[in-house]
């Protein structure tokens, strides 16, 4: 499972692709997404250093994805959050788990990682854009519906 910074980085970040292009408060991010404004002002601090959102201040500023939401992983945002997943943790609570110093849940473990890291490089902020914008909008996003009202 994620940790919590890191849920809270992809839900912040698939609704800002959700939003086309448009630079959003992070006030607005965090009420739609249900996360503590402080909390995922600091969020929003890190990925920016780590280059991967850019933000904008003043009148009609906000945060923008730094690149393509199809070309954030979610491997990306764990990394740049220092995700306690993708460390090489024994389960049982032992040293860094390795193969030298390999306790009965090793191989288990070890190809739980694999899988996982896999899994996080092969989706995309895009992707949870997508489902994200399907499950609270149908397939209309918040930004086209706007455009539409007379």
């Amino acid at each position: 499972m994620l940790s919590q910074a890191s849920g809270y980085a992809v839900s912040a970040l698939a609704f800002i692709a959700a939003m086309g292009g448009k630079p959003v408060p992070v006030k607005a991010i965090a009420e739609a997404c249900s996360i503590p404004t402080a909390y995922l002002a600091k969020i929003v601090n890190v990925l920016a250093h780590k280059r991967l959102v850019s933000t904008q201040r003043g009148v009609g500023g906000g945060v923008l994805l730094a690149r393509a939401a199809q070309d954030v992983m979610l491997y990306d945002i764990c990394q740049a959050l220092d995700d306690p997943l993708l460390q090489p943790r024994c389960m049982l609570g032992h040293a860094q788990c390795t193969h030298d110093r390999a306790c009965p849940a090793h191989e288990f473990c070890a190809g739980y990682r694999e899988d996982l890291a896999t899994f996080l490089q092969a989706k995309t902020i895009a992707d949870i854009a997508a489902f994200e914008t399907e499950r609270r909008w149908g397939t209309v996003r918040p930004s086209q519906a706007a455009d539409a009202q007379p």
